[in-house]
């Protein structure tokens, strides 16, 4: 790396050596500790990501990104992933891993590799801004949060994404620290690989982009340095503003953006004319914090924490250079992920809430209170640890509220099952008639391939082979039956697709079911299938008697 030859400390180092000095002498013994208990937790934390995604079985969305990614070449890859809402990185990645594995746990571990590595970056910068009592808290914080863990353990997008901003957010430390322009290289490709993996990192882009202008000022002081992260902002913006232009336009054309702020993400939108907007904020941000630690006092907890310590970093202070404090240039870049997040949501661009979506502000969630707790907490640092380890506890194994899919119920033994209930019962040339959620998980458990639409044009319903038997699937606007739906698509299918009325038909229905599948289960027997035979909450298969008589 290039560096200066300065030896000044910069604002961090100072602030963190006043700290330091107050904290009492460190003994042999106790020094060994502190350096041996870090990567402890981050073990702890790995293995926490480990474990599930090792024991669960697929949820839809995986499935999808996994369908997305099984393409017959890297061109194909990247036009499967411009259907998804997300930027392609994510899908690219897969397309090449796949090529060494396709069980749950290989197409998983680079999730589970991100996050854990995230946890590690984010502790390094907390150091480099705090100090190592500090630094140790964020990492008890953002290693066994819930949410962290389980969306660490997917198929998704936002393990890589916590990845390259805890990058972005450590490399541009030690930049600034060592006046170094290839740690800033490092953090700008950080940042391009944040903004091809989600788009919530246009938020994070916009926040760390004004929090790292304040810490350049005055410029002179810093020109080679500066004109680097220039022209890295340039390639930044050139990036966000090639989704601007061509994928999210298609998005909305699609309405998949407005089906999920019209369903799942209603909440987490604010609807003119509904709630007072300064409440649709304030409920929406302590929603983000239940979200993130699974629990609502837990989650009320480290809210107050986080509030506790962006006002330590904002009070006015004595002693400040001409850089300006470095603690009010922490807590700007705090606050501002959260305040953009709020005009977004309130706009109708992003969600603000409980949701997966809001994941991207745990860092900052977790920096604030994690500064909260070691600055205003009077008492003995174990104390706080085990406090911690404590609430952390209750988070993991009560949460509040359930998480979508129970674990005991997403369990890979009970797909197994169900799997070899269809292949020991089911007759060559059956019929499975799915829902969108429940067809992805059939291509990958039963048919070895993708068996849904991807591409344009897409049909209501289509037929696709799946080893010996067929797959009737609904598209991606269906994406669950309901006892409403069920008897049409069976007409539908019958129809469509030659069925008659000797045909033998099974339902196969999981995924996320809970709220329908009672009802669902009624209805099945006006179908002919009086018993459904369950695996688990979340997998339900079931032979109808017979279809619906083909229309000649």
């Amino acid at each position: 790396m290039n560096s200066s030859a300065g030896t000044a400390s910069s604002p961090a180092q100072d602030e963190s050596s006043r700290r330091n000095r107050r904290e009492p002498p460190a003994t042999a013994n106790s020094t060994t500790l502190r350096n041996f208990l870090p990567p402890c937790v981050l073990v702890a934390g790995f293995i926490a990501r480990l474990i599930p995604a090792r024991q669960l079985f697929l949820n839809p969305d995986e499935a999808l990104h996994n369908l997305l990614a099984s393409q017959s070449s890297i061109s194909m890859a990247y036009q499967a992933a411009l259907t998804n809402a997300h930027p392609p990185l994510l899908i690219l990645l897969l397309y090449g891993w796949r090529a060494f594995g396709q069980s749950e746990l290989w197409l998983r571990l680079p999730s589970v590799l991100a996050g854990t590595a995230a946890c590690w970056l984010f502790y390094q910068w907390l150091k480099l801004v705090t100090d190592r009592s500090t630094a140790f808290f964020g990492l008890l914080l953002i290693a066994f949060a819930p949410s962290l863990i389980s969306l660490a353990a997917e198929i998704r997008q936002y393990a890589l994404l916590l990845f390259f901003m805890t990058a972005c957010l450590y490399f541009s430390e030690v930049a600034f620290q060592r006046q170094s322009t290839g740690w800033m290289v490092l953090f700008s490709l950080s940042l391009y690989g944040a903004l091809l993996t989600h788009y919530s990192s246009f938020i994070f882009a916009f926040a760390i982009g004004v929090y790292l202008l304040a810490r350049f000022y005055p410029l002179p002081r810093r020109g080679a340095l500066f004109l680097v992260w220039a022209g890295g902002q340039a390639g930044g913006i050139a990036i966000a503003l090639y989704f601007v232009l061509t994928h999210l336009p298609r998005l909305r054309r699609t309405g998949m953006a407005r089906e999920g702020f019209d369903s799942y993400l209603q909440r987490s939108i604010y609807h003119p004319g509904g709630r007072n907007a300064g409440f649709f904020v304030a409920a929406q941000s302590v929603r983000v914090f239940t979200y993130l630690y699974s629990h609502g006092v837990v989650g009320v907890l480290v809210l107050l924490a986080f509030v506790a310590g962006v006002t330590w970093l904002l009070r006015p202070r004595e002693v400040a250079d001409h850089e300006g404090p470095f603690p009010r240039a922490i807590g700007l870049l705090l606050i501002l992920p959260f305040v953009t997040n709020w005009a977004a949501a309130l706009a109708g661009l992003y969600p603000l809430g409980a949701t997966r979506h809001s994941a991207f502000l745990a860092p900052f969630a977790i920096t604030g209170a994690c500064i909260g707790i070691s600055r205003l907490i009077a008492v003995r640092e174990w104390i706080k640890q085990l406090t911690l380890l404590a609430c952390l506890a209750l988070c993991n194994f009560f949460p509040a509220p359930p998480p979508p899919i129970h674990p005991r119920d997403q369990a890979r033994a009970l797909m197994q099952d169900a799997t070899s209930y269809l292949g020991a019962t089911a007759k060559p040339g059956a019929v499975f008639l799915a829902d969108y959620e429940s067809g992805l998980l059939l291509g990958y458990y039963v048919c070895g391939h993708g068996v849904v639409q991807v591409f344009s044009p897409v049909k209501p319903m289509a037929e696709a082979e799946c080893g010996r038997y067929r797959v009737i699937a609904t598209s991606d606007r269906e994406w669950k039956f309901s006892a409403d739906t069920i008897s049409a698509r069976m007409d539908g299918a019958s129809r469509n697709f030659g069925l008659t009325s000797n045909a033998e038909v099974w339902l196969f229905y999981a995924g996320w079911i809970n709220d329908s599948a009672p009802a669902l289960t009624v209805k099945l027997k006006e179908l002919g299938c009086a018993e459904p035979q369950k695996f688990g909450q979340n997998i339900l298969a079931c032979r109808l008697k017979q279809a619906t008589t083909k229309n000649n």
